[in-house]
């Protein structure tokens, strides 16, 4: 194949047929995985982050349902619609597919799926990867497991003379051998004659031997993949660490998953790296869900494990209690009347109770990513609540001490109460 006009042709022409072994649902995934001879679990996950990205990986499942034939068709279930040959398809099913394929792609490109237009990335990023992905794929594997071409039954009508049309089958046969005029009238098989002298006779096929299992070597691709995750996840969190906030957990186990991504991609053009499926899908779950629940984002910084604090003096004071995970309980209760003092507790994984005196004047704002917030006597539940503000004059009425409380969570419930 010379050009990108041929490579297309040749990729209609020898287009992969879905089998009905091995298929989860339509077989559009096994179909491309042994047409190139990849994984189709890698063709699944690759259409499955598609689709949850862009929302293009539904539409060209049904696309794949609608225009690839299955074992045994003559035709995919468009053409058959359209009277081109046979296909299990029936033409009510296609008409639907057709419909749903119309539908799908009308919400990837307007941002029915990911919430933006596909001008600000979201199915035109998906539809040109896929598209490139199977290019690059019959660029490189489309000699291999070609399948047989399509035998199409064409028929044609004739007029009786009697009112009536009757249907013929055009199809092409081969015809039957000639067997020739022989004027004794003998049958042919009846002559025996010797065989010519000097023909040798016709060499005995040996039928193949049986195919051999060979263990699969190793990968290099995955394990190559896997230490460079774990380096991208080892950077992320040293600069975290180092203050450098973008650096969240989201970011970071974005950055991990686009390095398995490759690895992915890579692995499937070198028939490798099959393992890292198992760290891309729990991978997508934990970006998925920290996405969608808008976490404030985990802070690494701090320490680990449960925190109970009581100071005695305003020195004793800090002004930031920054914990990663584990129970934090601060008292304030034993501190001095005096000044107004002011502090704050950030905690990533757990749970957050301050107390207060019963009198004090507190100016507070509390909030979690997800749990239960209660501030005296307000209270939240749920997931990416907003935080809860306001002044808390205590027992007495305004006059006491002035307290300014800052309490925020990413995961685990917040109590700020009196003694």
């Amino acid at each position: 194949m010379n050009g990108f006009e041929e490579t297309v042709k040749d990729f209609w022409i020898s287009r992969p047929r879905r089998p009905h072994a091995g298929r989860k649902l339509a077989g559009v995934a096994a179909a491309i995985g042994n047409r190139y001879g990849i994984d189709p679990v890698v063709v699944r996950v690759a259409l499955v982050a598609t689709a949850v990205f862009g929302g293009f990986g539904f539409a060209f499942y049904l696309l794949g349902w609608l225009f690839l034939p299955a074992e045994g068709d003559e035709v995919s279930g468009f053409e058959g619609l359209i009277g081109r040959g046979r296909s299990s398809v029936s033409p009510a099913f296609a008409v639907v597919l057709s419909i749903l394929v119309l539908s799908n792609v009308g919400w990837a490109f307007t941002g029915a799926w990911s919430g933006e237009s596909w001008f600000n990335g979201g199915g035109l990023i998906g539809l040109a990867l896929i598209a490139i992905a199977l290019y690059l794929l019959h660029r490189s594997r489309g000699h291999e497991n070609r399948p047989a071409p399509l035998h199409t039954t064409s028929y044609s009508t004739a007029y009786t003379g009697n009112g009536a049309f009757t249907m013929t089958d055009t199809a092409t046969e081969s015809p039957a051998p000639s067997q020739g005029w022989d004027p004794l009238a003998a049958d042919p098989s009846g002559w025996d004659l010797p065989d010519a002298p000097g023909v040798p006779e016709p060499p005995q096929q040996v039928p193949p031997a049986p195919p051999v299992y060979e263990r699969p070597r190793r990968s290099k691709v995955g394990s190559a993949t896997f230490g460079l995750a774990v380096v991208t996840a080892g950077a992320g969190v040293l600069a975290n660490l180092n203050g450098v906030d973008w650096f969240s957990t989201q970011h970071i186990i974005g950055m991990v998953l686009g390095v398995v991504g490759i690895g992915l991609v890579v692995g499937a053009f070198t028939r490798g790296g099959r393992g890292l499926i198992g760290l891309a899908v729990p991978l997508a779950i934990a970006g998925m869900v920290l996405t969608s629940v808008s976490f404030q984002g985990f802070d690494m910084r701090g320490g680990m494990g449960n925190m109970k604090v009581t100071p005695h003096t305003v020195a004793d004071l800090k002004p930031l209690y920054q914990h990663a995970a584990g129970d934090v309980d601060l008292d304030l209760t034993k501190l001095p009347a005096g000044d107004p003092y002011s502090t704050t507790i950030s905690n990533g994984m757990g749970d957050t109770k301050v107390t207060v005196p019963d009198t004090a004047d507190v100016t507070f704002d509390c909030k979690t990513g997800a749990g239960k917030t209660k501030c005296f006597d307000r209270s939240a539940d749920g997931l990416s609540q907003d935080a809860l503000t306001g002044t808390d004059y205590g027992t007495d009425g305004p006059g006491g001490q002035k307290i300014t409380l800052h309490v925020s969570n990413t995961a685990g419930d917040v109590e700020v109460r009196r003694d």
